[in-house]
């Protein structure tokens, strides 16, 4: 091995060894219960089985699953739509601006997750102040329930998941040349097609940092449908967690956290080897051309 990979290799083995041993032994042993028996104690018994893996076709998943994804799916295309501008924005502040709005963005992570939750509760209990600014604009009557609902779910999804699409957004915003927007506009594009023509394909790695964090996030959320959402908007990870602590079943749990797992891992290669092949087909195009 060349002298300058041997000192990459050795500088990467911290991060090697703490993915190793707190991410992939953890998933490889979260597959390998899945394949076990569970005892009467919710243990995880001796001898092999397929019976756990092959009742994850029980139909009783299958609207879980959709709600899952569909849930994911909007959350991750709202924050997106919601942290594109923003970024724009603040990467064009000045610095004094920027650093407050920064710190306005990562300003919720200072506060524990759960009492963020417990404060949506409030704000859309039905003698909350929403529930009361609704009914004095008169959008709602007072049988309308906020809570234990599906875009009740959705919109504290939204705002948990918010600054985890705002900071890659950011970051890749922040390296951008603007002065190719400004190039584009004097070649006569308006605003909208100079962002969208411009500006995205500038940050694409940034929009797919953000949408691979957001989604993974909020398909094994389990929090937010508990105490936000009623029983015909539980996710995934609700059924998860109660397989685990109530039904003490460990087995069947890590065969629904292996089947989400390899999801996750299925859709992260894909979206890798569609950028590759999209890079692939650019390169040869140039080289075609030339």
């Amino acid at each position: 091995m060349p002298k300058p990979h041997r000192q990459e290799f050795i500088f990467t083995l911290p991060s090697l060894g703490w993915l190793i041993l707190f991410f992939a032994l953890p998933g490889l042993l979260t597959l390998t219960v899945a394949f076990h028996v569970s005892d009467l104690r919710g243990g995880v018994a001796e001898g092999w089985t397929l019976e756990t893996v092959l009742a994850l076709a029980d139909p009783l998943y299958l609207p879980m699953i959709w709600r899952t994804l569909w849930i994911s799916t909007l959350t991750t295309a709202t924050c997106l739509a919601l942290a594109l501008p923003m970024s724009w924005h603040l990467a064009k502040l000045t610095p004094r601006w920027r650093n407050a709005l920064l710190l306005l963005v990562v300003l919720p992570f200072l506060t524990n997750f759960l009492i963020r939750i417990f404060a949506w509760r409030s704000l859309l209990h039905p003698e909350g102040p929403v529930k009361q600014m609704l009914l004095w604009l008169h959008v709602v009557n007072e049988e309308t329930f906020l809570l234990n609902h599906a875009a009740a779910v959705l919109l504290v999804m939204i705002y948990t998941q918010l600054p985890f699409a705002i900071l890659p957004l950011y970051a890749a915003a922040e390296k951008f040349d603007f002065r190719l927007i400004d190039a584009a506009r004097d070649l006569g594009a308006s605003g909208w097609q100079a962002f969208r023509k411009v500006f995205l394909p500038g940050v694409r790695q940034g929009i797919v940092s953000a949408a691979l964090i957001v989604f993974v996030c909020s398909l094994g959320q389990y929090v937010i449908p508990q105490f936000i959402g009623g029983t015909a908007d539980e996710m995934l990870g609700n059924k998860i967690v109660q397989r685990a602590f109530s039904d003490r079943n460990l087995p069947l749990a890590c065969a629904l956290a292996g089947a989400l797992l390899l999801a996750v891992l299925a859709m992260g290669t894909l979206a890798k080897l569609l950028a590759k092949a999209r890079s692939s087909s650019r390169l040869s195009k140039r080289t075609y051309r030339s």
